[in-house]
């Protein structure tokens, strides 16, 4: 059978219209009541991209969303990236930001990993400055703002259409010359005038594609989420309509073609899909849908949607999204909603108590699919008056993430306890639904407390980390291989800019004290008991750093010379040739620690930003 002949686009100059006023489309956004979708009834088949690919914008729109990344999470979600499709091309590249040094350090850094894909491509405004940015550091592409609606073009900018476009063609222009490919991100595309300004846009810039020989790329930005997937829909919000005219009427490749959302209406997922099923070659998007205001086109659920529209499996891991997920909860300390799809903790969780007896005799009934083998998700356990002693304790240690040698078996008193707390709730109420998540963990705390963490302990957890991160840049100082004069002025200076350290000491290889500093003067003459040379050696704060040459944090204590409640952070002090000279040691008061853990926490992440 012969393919259809689609036509190709560009076989008409569209001309650019100037209007004396701004088209703001009162008539679609009122904006004193919620925006109108109208309909034209022009119905278009589907005609999906060639080749469907994601890109990535967390490091970018996924930042303004949340305090900033420190270098070390940049890197390591880079290599979630990859490691989701970045070794199949599926996820094709990843966008930065490259205005402040730590900018430049996460593009170094993602850089040197070497990988094909996600490739590394740069945002900048639109600006020569700025393009210059992009040139001095070898970017062979870069995202330009182009804002295309009359809302910013005259509102925002203060320029007409035909000022608004010189000054675009003019930085698409540059970069070509600079042998950067432009990708040009039409911003506000959902209110802007598509024949009118954005076409004859995009037609001036295939020109400049041709003439160079260079793609000339173009992002297609739903700013505020108007857009609409509707068949029929009308200019400007439908998707549909859009991805089309680029296509077919100014002659955009659908490979140089992206559509970038935001979710304010709830459709962000369903708009992407439908740009790449118009023939959108490229979809944009973040991990977990980070992004400005209500986020973007979450990336892990196009993994699933692209596999679901080619059936392509070994497109994407998507086991690694677990992984992923768990990385936000504990490094990024975000707390992922419980029924978030895929990664949520009760995603694959059924309560009706029919449903969980469909589920007991076979998962497939009420689970989306395998998502023990496709995310490394089993089926949670369902606790009922079914359930026994066994599922019990299966419940205990694989919610609590128990480690081997912590996790209880049924036969554990404690898991009795539980068990008969559990039975006699159905017997005394005739309870027909299973126990929630949040009504186990209330029973397991009540008959086992020694599994669960208390406040105090999550503050010593943190007192001992910030204090770890304070002594280890500290003990990197040369001067105090010194042990005299130079060795006392970096104590006495590092008291004095943390002033929440009640003491701090320097000892040679043998234990004995060579210099010390005290930060409030009236325990000076109580710390008179430990004079210069004074032997530590028996001290377990020093035994520990000689015998492993790295960090020991001791637990909290009460000071015996001032009465505080106190941490104590040892460290081993090494030469050039990295062997053990000496200890340094701080004992830390906890409460004055902690008052200050917020700048703490932003110095450290300030400092290895800078390592």
């Amino acid at each position: 059978m012969s393919n259809i002949i689609h036509q190709s686009g560009g076989s008409r100059t569209l001309v650019m219209q100037e209007p004396e006023k701004p088209q703001l489309y009162r008539e679609l956004f009122p904006y004193t009541s919620v925006c109108r979708t109208s309909f034209d009834e022009v119905l278009l088949a589907p005609r999906p991209a060639e080749q469907m690919r994601i890109t990535d914008t967390t490091f970018r729109d996924g930042q303004q969303a949340r305090p900033p990344y420190t270098v070390k999470q940049v890197a390591k979600m880079f290599d979630f990236l990859h490691r989701l499709g970045g070794k199949t091309g599926l996820i094709t590249a990843s966008e930065f930001f490259l205005y402040s040094a730590k900018d430049r350090k996460c593009i170094d850094v993602c850089r040197a990993r070497g990988y094909r894909f996600p490739r590394v491509t740069a945002w900048i405004r639109a600006t020569k400055d700025d393009l210059k940015l992009a040139r001095d550091m070898e970017f062979d592409e870069t995202g330009m703002l182009t804002s295309v609606s009359d809302y910013h073009i005259f509102l925002k900018l203060g320029k007409t259409r035909q000022q608004a476009m010189d000054m675009y063609v003019g930085m698409a222009e540059q970069a070509l010359e600079w042998g950067i490919i432009p990708r040009c991100h039409f911003e506000d595309i959902t209110r802007a005038d598509i024949y009118g300004f954005c076409l004859p846009l995009a037609q001036r810039l295939m020109e400049l594609s041709r003439q160079s020989g260079m793609p000339v790329k173009i992002r297609l930005c739903d700013t505020m989420g108007y857009g609409v997937p509707y068949p029929g829909a009308a200019l400007p919000r439908s998707v549909q309509r859009i991805v089309r005219a680029f296509t077919d009427e100014a002659g955009v490749p659908g490979q140089w073609l992206e559509w970038h959302g935001h979710n304010d209406f709830h459709k962000v997922l369903v708009n992407g899909v439908t740009a790449w099923l118009n023939g959108c070659g490229a979809v944009n998007s973040t991990l977990f849908g980070f992004g400005e205001r209500t986020g973007n086109t979450p990336l892990e659920a196009l993994l699933v949607e692209y596999i679901s529209l080619t059936g392509d499996d070994a497109a994407a891991d998507t086991t690694v999204l677990n992984e992923v997920a768990q990385f936000f909860e504990k490094e990024l300390h975000y707390r992922i909603p419980h029924n978030y799809p895929f990664v949520g903790r009760d995603f694959n969780a059924t309560s009706a108590g029919v449903h969980a007896d469909g589920l007991a005799k076979n998962e497939e009934i009420y689970n989306i699919f395998d998502t023990n083998h496709l995310l490394g998700r089993p089926v949670p356990i369902i606790i009922t008056d079914k359930t026994g002693r066994a599922g019990v304790a299966y419940w205990i240690n694989t919610n609590l993430h128990l480690e081997k040698d912590r996790q209880v078996s049924k036969k554990h008193p404690a898991v009795g306890n539980i068990y008969d707390a559990i039975m006699a709730v159905y017997e005394e109420t005739g309870r027909t639904t299973h126990f929630s998540h949040e009504e186990m963990e209330a029973l397991v705390q009540k008959f086992m407390p020694e599994l669960f963490a208390s406040e105090f302990d999550h503050m010593k957890q943190l007192a001992g980390e910030l204090s770890a991160n304070l002594i280890v840049r500290l003990v990197h100082n040369k001067d105090l291989l010194d042990f005299g004069k130079k060795a006392c002025g970096r104590l006495d200076e590092f008291v004095r800019k943390y002033p929440f350290i009640q003491y701090c000491y320097l000892t040679d290889a043998q234990g004995r004290l060579k210099c010390s500093a005290i930060t409030d003067p009236v325990y000076k003459e109580t710390y008179e008991a430990l004079p210069i040379g004074y032997d530590f050696s028996d001290r377990q704060w020093f035994k520990m750093p000689m015998q492993s040459g790295d960090l020991h944090i001791m637990d909290v204590y009460q000071s015996h010379f001032t009465g505080k409640l106190i941490i104590t952070v040892s460290c081993a002090v090494t030469d050039e040739k990295d062997n053990i000279v000496g200890v340094i040691g701080v004992d830390i008061q906890l409460e004055q620690l902690l008052k200050r853990a917020r700048s703490l926490q932003h110095e450290t992440e300030d400092s290895d930003d800078n390592d």
